[in-house]
């Protein structure tokens, strides 16, 4: 099996090439959506995360408020080191148990992770190779100021929170440019995945 990391910055455009792959016919596990999984009410790393930042970050039907969350920890590196110490290693933990689960039932299968910490987080040592999202920082920030709606000053208070773009690019296998058109960044993505497929 041929496990593909991929990652980028917040708001680069990893959800579009994520799609466009699974639509190819690629396996994605998605980290997104297993830290999702992972907080649900009762969890132990709910429970964690009430513990340490309070019933402030609930909502009424008990699940964690994210964006409550991610203004606290986005305007305080030491919390954010206590939240990510809470969730990166159980994400870790579920991702290796999905890949065991996936590898034993198609051995040939090309898997693609989709995490957006994979270098911060030392996942990229499980991959055969790294895929990046790439866009310039000015292109960045006023995607996610137009995605969710922050300032300036907050959006680029995320993005500090990662290993730049550049810094993610320079140690990739390959690097899809995400500054054009869907269409172009789609393109270039099938075109790297059929060259795998190609040689399996």
């Amino acid at each position: 099996m041929k496990i593909i990391g991929l990652t980028g910055g917040i708001a680069s455009g990893k959800s579009t090439v994520s799609r466009a792959l699974q639509d190819l016919g690629a396996i994605i596990i998605d980290a997104d959506e297993v830290a999702h999984a992972i907080i649900e009410p009762g969890k132990p790393a709910w429970e964690d995360i009430v513990e340490h930042f309070g019933t402030v970050v609930l909502n009424p039907d008990q699940t964690i408020d994210r964006e409550k969350l991610g203004a606290i920890v986005f305007n305080d590196p030491a919390r954010l080191q206590v939240l990510n110490q809470i969730t990166h290693p159980r994400v870790g933990e579920q991702f290796k148990q999905m890949i065991k689960n996936i590898k034993s039932q198609q051995s040939d299968a090309v898997l693609f992770i989709e995490v957006p910490l994979l270098y911060e987080t030392h996942m990229d040592r499980i991959c055969d190779e790294v895929w990046v999202v790439w866009v310039d920082e000015e292109t960045q920030i006023q995607r996610l100021m137009k995605r969710d709606g922050l300032s300036r000053e907050d959006a680029l208070k995320r993005i500090d929170a990662q290993m730049s773009l550049d810094e993610k690019a320079k140690r990739a296998d390959v690097v899809i440019d995400n500054r054009f058109s869907i269409e172009e960044t789609i393109e270039t993505a099938t075109r790297y995945y059929n060259n795998i497929i190609s040689k399996l």
